[in-house]
Parts: structure tokens; sequence; C-alpha cells
């Protein structure tokens, strides 16, 4: 893949404070990686508020990794499978007991019920990868 469509295979990464995901192995691989906290205590993520946000509008694949017990964190996995386009991956990290409690909110996305290593990072960049092959140019 050329160096300017892997420049711009921006993935974000929703997880909470403290927490730590293998960012570092998705920028070797040639995907920048934007870091979101959630929302701060008392405060409305702006994706819900109608102000948009700039990381998910220029994601080319997401992981999730707020708590989806929080009725916040689901209103913000609602909102993203409803305004990103159909092509963006999006993972999401969640309990074995989240993913039964949750599965009407988790259908349509791909869901990991462990915490994801290498592998499943890797796999998951290639998919964004493959979705950029097929992206139009000028998106």
């Amino acid at each position: 893949m050329d160096t300017e469509h892997h420049r711009r295979s921006l993935i974000l990464v929703d997880m909470p404070e403290g927490e730590s995901l293998a960012a570092g192995f998705l920028e070797d691989l040639g995907h920048p990686v934007s870091v979101c906290h959630g929302p701060a205590h008392a405060t409305l993520c702006p994706i819900l508020s109608g102000k948009g946000c700039t990381m998910v509008e220029g994601a080319h694949g997401i992981v999730f990794e707020l708590d989806l017990d929080r009725p916040q964190h689901r209103a913000i996995l609602k909102r993203y499978k409803e305004l990103v386009r159909d092509d963006v991956p999006i993972r999401v990290v969640v309990t074995p007991d989240q993913s039964i409690k949750h599965a009407e909110l988790l259908k349509g996305v791909r869901v990991w019920t462990h915490r994801p290593g290498i592998g499943d990072l890797d796999g998951f960049a290639a998919e964004v990868e493959a979705a950029d092959r097929f992206r139009p140019p000028d998106d």
C-alpha cells in the first residue's frame, strides 16, 4: 500500500483513562492512532451534543472499549454506528456478560470478549487497509 494511503488510515481508540492497548503496534503498521478516553464526568460527549467529533469523522477504523454498562457510552457507540460509513471497521471490547446484555446494540459490529492482543490488532489493521483500498480516493 502506498504511503499516502497509509498516512490517512487513522484508527480511533476509545478506552478508559489508565487502560492500555498496543496502539504503538498499530502505529508501527503505519496507522496513526487517536486515543479518546470518553467524556469527563458530568460532561456530554460532543458527538452526542450535535457538535460532532473530528476524530470520529476522520477514522478509518474504531476500537471501542468504553464501558457499555454506562448509558452515555452506549449512546456514543450507537451514534458511531449511525454516523460512520459502512466500510469503517468497528471493534467493541466487552465482557462476555456485556456481549449478551447489549446484544442488540452490538449488532453490526465485531466484538472482542477478551483483551485484544497483537494478532487481533494485526487482523483489524489489515481490515482497515482492505477497506481503504476500495474507498473512493476523494473520501
